[in-house]
């Protein structure tokens, strides 16, 4: 089921970088600028994310200046790609427990 579900969630994290219609070359969607310093972080899962998961994930890459996620279930992780510029990695983390994302510990990728 999860699978199902990634392809929208994904093309929805790409589509909050898509142009703005209007806005002039080059522009992008919400106020990501070429200054950010984007990182990576990636967690172990306590079990499969299930759709209201996936909901929350994107409800914060559109709140929190979270860029985009990536679920590998195969490996029960979850990868999030933000920028360091606005967040530290202790606010993401504070971010998904108080989502009630189902993480256990932060992992090398």
């Amino acid at each position: 089921m999860v699978s199902a579900l990634l392809p929208t969630v994904r093309d929805s994290a790409v589509n909050l970088l898509a142009p703005v219609p209007g806005a002039g070359e080059g522009a992008e969607a919400g106020i990501y600028s070429a200054g950010m310093t984007l990182l990576e972080i990636t967690y172990e899962l306590q079990g499969a994310l299930n759709h209201n998961d996936l909901r929350q994930l994107r409800e914060f890459a559109n709140t929190y200046g979270l860029r985009r996620f990536r679920v590998d279930a195969a490996h029960n992780r979850l990868t999030l790609e933000y920028d360091a510029s606005r967040l530290k990695e202790t606010q993401v983390t504070n971010v998904l427990r108080r989502g009630r994302i189902p993480i256990l510990r932060r992992v090398e990728p």
